[in-house]
C-alpha cells in the first residue's frame, strides 16, 4: 500500500515544529520528530499526519519523501510546497523561511504536534536516534535500509492483527478514494 505523501500536511507540521524550534533545527532532529507524530497519529487515529514511507535507517526511522525533499530537493521546474516554506539545508540544518498557515491540519494534529514538541523538542537528533533504536518496529538496517510498513508500527503499539488488518482497510479505502479524487 502506498498512500499519496501530502507534502502540505507534512510542511505545515515540520513549519510549526520550526518555529517552535525558533525556526532553525537539525534535519535529522526534524525528521525525528516527524515519525514520533505520524506513529502517535497512527496510534489514535489509525492514520498518519503525512501519509509518508517510513524506514528503519542506521540512525533511526525516517519519513522517506520527506528525507528526499531535504536531502535532494526537487528537480528543476517542479512546484515544491515543501521549498516554499522551508530551507535547503545549510551543513545539517533547515530554517522556515517564511510565517506560514496551518490550514491542513486539523486542530487535533496541530495539537499532537505540540504536544510531541512539548516532549521530545529538548532531545537532540543523538538522543532521538537512541529513542527510534528502541522502538518496537525498529529493525537494524545493517547500513541499508529496511521498509517499515504502518503493520508494523501497529502492532508494535499493541493492536492485535485482527485490529490492525481492519485499520489498514481502511487506510486502502482511503487510498482508493484518494485515488479517484485526483488527490
Amino acid at each position: 500500500m502506498n498512500l499519496a505523501f501530502d507534502e502540505k500536511k507534512t510542511t505545515q507540521a515540520a513549519a510549526l515544529l520550526l518555529k517552535r524550534e525558533g525556526r532553525v533545527m537539525n534535519y535529522m532532529k526534524l525528521i525525528k520528530l516527524l515519525y514520533l507524530i505520524d506513529r502517535e497519529a497512527l496510534n489514535r487515529w489509525n492514520r498518519p499526519v503525512s501519509f509518508d514511507r517510513h524506514y528503519s535507517l542506521p540512525h533511526g526511522q525516517v519519513l522517506s519523501n520527506t528525507l528526499d525533499l531535504i536531502s535532494e530537493g526537487v528537480p528543476p521546474g517542479v512546484d515544491s510546497y515543501w521549498l516554499k516554506h522551508i530551507s535547503p539545508p545549510i551543513g545539517y540544518t533547515i530554517e522556515l523561511k517564511d510565517d506560514f498557515l496551518c490550514d491542513k491540519l486539523s486542530q487535533a494534529e496541530t495539537n499532537l504536534i505540540n504536544e510531541i514538541f512539548d516532549k521530545y523538542g529538548k532531545l537532540d537528533q543523538w538522543q532521538l536516534e537512541d529513542l527510534h533504536h528502541n522502538l518496537p518496529e525498529y529493525r537494524d538496517p545493517c547500513g541499508s535500509c529496511v521498509r517499515t510498513e504502518y503493520k508494523d508500527i501497529l502492532i508494535a503499539l499493541g493492536k492485535t492483527d485482527s485490529q490492525a488488518s481492519a485499520i489498514l482497510q481502511e487506510l486502502e479505502h482511503l487510498e482508493f478514494t484518494q485515488n479517484i479524487l485526483g488527490k
